[in-house]
């Protein structure tokens, strides 16, 4: 085998190595919320994973710093809201839980996605 075959091989490997790291092996931080949470959209939700108490109100407030369309309205499914978020204003949701899981919450066209762990 010649030195550049060798190199290919070990190159595919460290890539292929780094990809499954990535993609599979890559966990969001969970961030607690007492009764209430701020959360940055700019290419994405900061903090994206939020865990939260069943049977308690907590309120959400989404700051939208990022111009992209794609994120200007905020969708949380379980709870059948959906809200547009103005541009550098804060906008503010009230959640009650009723059961345990995870709900997603994501933008208008659900490429950027969060999660509502319930406890």
């Amino acid at each position: 085998m010649t030195l550049d075959k060798i190199f290919v091989a070990i190159f595919s490997m460290v890539g292929i190595v780094c990809t499954y790291w990535f993609f599979l092996m890559k966990k969001d931080a969970v961030v607690k919320a007492d009764s209430e949470i701020e959360i940055v959209v700019d290419g994405g939700y900061t903090p994206s994973t939020i865990s939260i108490q069943k049977n308690k109100t907590t309120i959400l407030t989404f700051l939208r710093k990022d111009q992209s369309s794609c994120l200007e309205e905020v969708v949380l499914g379980d709870f059948k809201i959906r809200k547009f978020l103005p541009l550098n204003q804060k906008v503010t949701i009230e959640v009650t839980p009723e059961k345990s899981g995870e709900h997603i919450f994501s933008c208008g066209m659900g490429m950027f996605h969060g999660k509502l762990l319930v406890t």
